[in-house]
């Protein structure tokens, strides 16, 4: 579990580690962190995150973050003894498109949301995203999945019916 820390090049702004700390923003950390843990060869504790970080957190502060993740299931975490190691959820397009979910899920109107995404999509990305929606009309729904009318789901002819 070696290697050179991450952030580095953000540890020679000057100042003390948290000033530092201050001055990176939460969504910055917390990809840093996730940078950090995408590197390990297997799970990492909070104190190897640190460590490959640069050491300039506090360690309270990166245990902050990983709870953080945790509660965004970017991460996942087992005990070991008395601490927890922690583990990415997924590559990182899984976590980028966990993100695009819960932006989705966010929002009142999810067909309006849609609409305006595939619309502004590149020739390119809107055939790729046709070619995925293909596939994953031919293999069906994913294990999990709800069903078509299932929660969260609306007929896009409910806004014509004031649904």
């Amino acid at each position: 579990m070696g290697g050179t820390p991450f952030g580095k090049s953000l540890g020679d702004l000057g100042g003390s580690g948290r000033e530092r700390a201050r001055r990176r923003g939460q969504g910055q950390l917390e990809a840093q962190v996730l940078a950090a843990l995408h590197h390990s060869s297997g799970p990492a504790t909070a104190a190897w995150v640190q460590q490959r970080l640069g050491g300039d957190l506090a360690y309270t502060t990166v245990m902050t973050i990983l709870s953080r993740l945790h509660a965004k299931q970017a991460v996942t975490r087992e005990r070991s003894g008395r601490a927890y190691v922690w583990t990415p959820a997924a590559d990182e397009a899984g976590l980028a498109a966990l993100r695009m979910r819960r932006v989705l899920d966010g929002e009142p109107d999810r067909d309006a949301v849609l609409a305006s995404f595939v619309s502004a999509l590149s020739a390119h990305d809107e055939q790729l995203l046709r070619t995925l929606l293909d596939r994953a009309a031919d293999d069906g729904p994913a294990p999990g999945a709800a069903a078509p009318d299932g929660p969260g789901h609306r007929d896009p002819s409910d806004h014509i019916h004031g649904g």
